[in-house]
């Protein structure tokens, strides 16, 4: 199989004087600047708007850690993107994830390893990635759970990681 090329030139940090701000802000909140924010930073206000929406997400809510990257794993496996699960399994563990959810998360269907909060915002992330609209009977049930922050907040993970994935993917972003 060929791997295909990514579609736009990759920024090397440090090579664009206006740049700068933004790759201070992800270097301070992700450590390094990844190979899809040299993609991003092809486009200065996106790479910005990106990173500050990315870090509200994954750092920012109530969403327990565990559950967030479970719906990040999810998404990646239903959008093919191989890019996004690979660099989210590594958090799924350091967040207590197991090997047996994370390899069940790519099969078809909920496995019965997942317990039935995991099931349930599993059965959301299947819904908003597959479907878009999620069924009253399933929206129902979350927010049994979730008081209306938590129901916004595990929304938009699904939604902002569906956006990862999406880009990644069209732009062929890899390894």
């Amino acid at each position: 199989m060929t791997t295909a090329r990514i579609r736009v030139p990759l920024v090397q940090p440090g090579t664009r004087p206006e740049l700068a701000e933004v790759e201070s802000r992800i270097m301070a909140q992700r450590g390094r600047v990844s190979l899809l924010y040299q993609v991003l930073l092809n486009s200065g206000p996106i790479a910005s708007g990106w990173e500050r929406m990315l870090t509200a997400v994954r750092n920012q809510t109530g969403v327990p850690a565990d559950l967030r990257e479970l719906m990040i794993l999810r998404v990646a496996v239903l959008n093919g993107a191989g890019f996004e699960y690979d660099a989210h399994v590594p958090h799924a563990q350091k967040a207590g994830v197991g090997a047996e959810k994370i390899d069940a998360v790519r099969q078809d269907g909920l496995s019965d390893v997942f317990a039935p909060l995991e099931r349930l915002v599993l059965e959301l992330t299947d819904a908003m990635t597959r479907q878009v609209v999620v069924p009253e009977e399933l929206m129902d049930r979350i927010q049994q759970h979730f008081d209306p922050k938590g129901v916004v907040e595990v929304v938009a993970t699904v939604a902002a990681y569906n956006m990862v994935s999406r880009l990644l993917v069209a732009l062929n972003v890899a390894h």
